[in-house]
């Protein structure tokens, strides 16, 4: 698989929408196109929070 394709699901705090905001600018910068489905990514990125209770919480639900 020579995608270069990624899926970036960002779960918890708000500084996480931050971080998944970066990953995503440094992946397109390295040629790296953000797709919707998760099953047309060649990579998948779950970035999760495990500071805070409800958050990790949510990120445990989500990711079961």
């Amino acid at each position: 698989m020579n995608r270069k394709t990624f899926h970036l699901v960002s779960l918890g705090c708000a500084k996480n929408t931050v971080d998944s905001d970066s990953m995503a600018q440094l992946l397109s910068h390295d040629g790296y196109k953000s797709v919707e489905k998760a099953s047309q990514a060649s990579i998948l990125i779950v970035n999760t929070c495990g500071f805070i209770g409800p958050a990790k919480e949510e990120s445990f639900q989500v990711l079961r």
